[in-house]
């Protein structure tokens, strides 16, 4: 069974050790002078609708790619985790 392309766009990335939805295949890295697949590429949310900039890119190789099914891409990748928010002081200092 074939895929094309414009097919993985539909399919939803999902992170085979923990389950975690990365996202859908936004671009797809291709190497030109043999032709194959070398990467897809989930482009980063926007952070307050796009107004405090946006997450970085996911770029998953072709090697931690397990499976493509028809809805989902399953993948050996997991993103690091964000990094924490900055404590809020409670106290006043004035």
């Amino acid at each position: 069974m074939g895929c094309c392309i414009a097919d993985l766009r539909n399919k939803e990335v999902i992170c085979k050790s923990n389950g975690a939805r990365l996202g859908h295949v936004d671009d797809v890295e291709i190497d030109t002078c043999n032709g194959k697949l070398v990467s897809l590429i989930i482009y980063g949310r926007g952070r307050g609708l796009g107004f405090f900039g946006k997450c970085d890119d996911i770029v998953i190789p072709w090697c931690d790619i397990d499976v493509i099914g028809e809805d989902t891409i399953l993948v050996n990748f997991c993103c690091p985790p964000p990094p924490p928010k900055p404590q809020k002081n409670k106290w006043f200092a004035g």
